[in-house]
């Protein structure tokens, strides 16, 4: 069996509705995992993604801001919720499909300032971090186990339009980049996108607003992502290929989100 799982930082489900089920209808995910759909659990437009083929819905939302989502059209259990946002936010939503259990997540971007003593929103980002990683230390690596969604950390050098100026700028800093190392580390965590596209080739999954064309500017971060744990590694190496994708495509839609989904093919 194949299983297709994407994450999408969508900014705003319901202004974005449409482009989610054109992008489910051209690559057919089977479980899409969405971040920062900005509203309500009760507001997600549950109908449309039951009629669009995804009858199997986790929600956790809140008013205006933040928001997580997983539709799927395989059955959903439950799985342990993660307690690693200190500050309440809806930004981690957890599920088991075909026995995996899966957490999507939102992580705080950080604020401007890269510094948790002046910093509170940086402070947070850390925080959260620190507390995924502790719960994962504390599992067993074998289980299969996938962590995707928006992290908000470009953790390479080829994961940034530039190195030398984002080692400055929040997502790419040195204690942003350690922490996300750390979570790596935690249960041997294979970036799987990275894994079918190796260094020196530059990837990216978000570009600002501000540009007016994001393909002749190319200032992208990667900072959505998916990682598998080694009890999945053989369920995504088929005869020496890993089938993980970001769609850029997506990016130059008419009225985009500025990140772009990503997805990666599971045999099991």
């Amino acid at each position: 069996m194949r299983l297709r799982l994407a994450t999408w930082n969508v900014n705003s489900v319901r202004l974005r509705l449409e482009q989610v089920f054109r992008f489910a209808r051209e690559h057919r995910p089977d479980v899409l995992c969405l971040q920062e759909i900005k509203c309500e659990t009760a507001a997600f437009p549950a109908e449309a993604f039951i009629a669009a083929g995804y009858p199997h819905l986790k929600i956790v939302g809140q008013k205006g801001w933040h928001g997580v989502a997983i539709a799927s059209s395989l059955p959903l259990e439950a799985a342990g919720p993660l307690d690693i946002c200190r500050e309440g936010h809806a930004r981690c939503v957890s599920v088991r499909v075909a026995g995996i259990d899966i957490h999507n997540l939102y992580a705080p971007a950080g604020g401007d300032e890269p510094d948790p003593q002046v910093n509170r929103k940086f402070a947070h980002k850390l925080d959260f971090f620190a507390r995924l990683t502790a719960d994962m230390a504390r599992r067993d690596p074998r289980d299969p186990l996938i962590i995707c969604g928006d992290l908000n950390i470009a953790p390479g050098e080829f994961d940034v339009w530039s190195h030398k100026q984002m080692s400055r700028v929040v997502s790419h800093t040195p204690i942003e980049v350690a922490a996300m190392a750390a979570l790596s580390r935690s249960l041997g965590f294979l970036d799987i996108v990275r894994a079918a596209r190796p260094d020196p080739e530059r990837l990216f999954s978000w570009w600002s607003y501000r540009a007016a064309d994001f393909r002749l500017s190319d200032r992208g971060l990667r900072l959505d992502h998916i990682l598998i744990t080694p009890g999945l590694r053989a369920a995504a190496i088929r005869e020496g290929a890993i089938s993980a994708y970001i769609h850029d495509e997506v990016r130059a839609w008419e009225r985009p989100s500025d990140h772009a989904p990503v997805t990666a093919d599971l045999v099991i």
